[in-house]
């Protein structure tokens, strides 16, 4: 439930709808906005009876909220949230944030030069996996730490925030020490003891939408990380699973402007494992930011044809900068 105030309601008759809420053994969240101040009931298991509340002093209205998604929806929060890391702000009323680099980290000298090729072509955050949730158990799984060290020292280096994805619990205090932004993969989003951990720290996270999740379950994943106090969630679209064979996901681009529309919270898309296709991951990346996706993730490898992971999805260089020129273009057309 919603619990709408007056403008004029008082800090006292503020507090005294939330003393009115716990006493009926459930929370209040006070969402102080500039067009209303309003405060959220959470914890209920059904309907909640709300005649003692509409009684109270100050308050205009009781907005019951049947969605099991309540912090990161626009009915309890109607501004948007802007996540920064760093000087860099992803959200509305920004310019769309790219981020890029490989796939996996295979060796120092690999991170360093994406790292200096992305940062060339105006790429605002570096992405790099150490620890890679892979479907085959013979498949390279990643330099784990010492992945983590390279992707921190390329970093450091480039002046770019980075990015990189978090599997377990146990990981957490490592890939804290090293990243700006904490990862939660497809394979993890409803890993919910997980997600309950990252929304106790002050990390930003990128959470990406599982492969065969419906939007409001994706919403719903976030929900555990936003209940926990971390509201700096940034949402990526990375493809869902369907029939089709003649690329590796379905990109589904219609969440980007549902998203923006039920959430406040920022929405990036990853075109690259959502083709699965290096031809495509440029013109479904330009076509994410037209429907409003506030950044890019893509992935970049020196040598696509030596990476140990996703080679045929990854960009060279050369491609990223040139993809990067048409963004700048598609951007200046866009009003940014």
């Amino acid at each position: 439930m919603l619990i709408v105030m007056h403008h004029s309601a008082t800090n006292e008759q503020i507090c005294a709808v939330e003393q009115a809420v716990e006493a009926m053994g459930l929370k209040s969240s006070p969402i102080p906005g500039s067009l209303r101040t309003a405060i959220g009931v959470l914890g209920n298991q059904g309907y909640v009876d709300d005649s003692s509340i509409r009684e109270l002093p100050g308050v205009r209205e009781c907005i019951h909220v049947s969605k099991p998604y309540k912090l990161v929806s626009r009915d309890f929060h109607p501004e948007s949230t802007v996540v920064e890391i760093g000087s860099v702000k992803v959200g509305d009323g920004h310019p769309p944030v790219i981020m890029a680099g490989p796939c996996s980290i295979e060796s120092e000298a690999q991170m360093l030069t994406a790292a200096r090729v992305v940062k060339a072509a105006g790429a605002h955050i570096l992405r790099g996996g150490a620890f890679k949730p892979r479907t085959g158990p013979h498949s390279f799984q990643g330099l784990g730490i010492e992945g983590l060290k390279y992707l921190r020292l390329a970093g450091d280096e480039s002046g770019l925030p980075v990015v990189t994805e978090v599997m377990r619990i146990e990981q957490l205090d490592d890939v804290c020490r090293y990243a700006d932004i904490l990862q939660i993969g497809a394979r993890n989003m409803q890993n919910f003891d997980l997600l309950k951990e990252v929304g106790k720290l002050r990390h930003p996270v990128l959470l990406k939408r599982g492969m065969s999740a419906t939007i409001e379950e994706f919403l719903a994943a976030a929900e555990y990380i936003v209940a926990e106090g971390n509201s700096q969630v940034i949402l990526c679209e990375r493809g869902i699973r369907t029939f089709e064979k003649a690329t590796r996901n379905t990109l589904d681009l219609s969440v980007v402007p549902l998203i923006r529309k039920m959430s406040h919270l920022p929405i990036i898309v990853d075109p690259s494992h959502a083709t699965g296709v290096r031809a495509l991951v440029p013109v479904m990346g330009k076509a994410a930011l037209v429907a409003g996706a506030h950044g890019l993730m893509i992935e970049v490898h020196p040598e696509p044809e030596k990476a140990l992971c996703d080679g045929a999805q990854s960009l060279t260089g050369e491609g990223f900068g040139e993809l990067m020129k048409e963004i700048g273009g598609l951007l200046t057309y866009l009003g940014y």
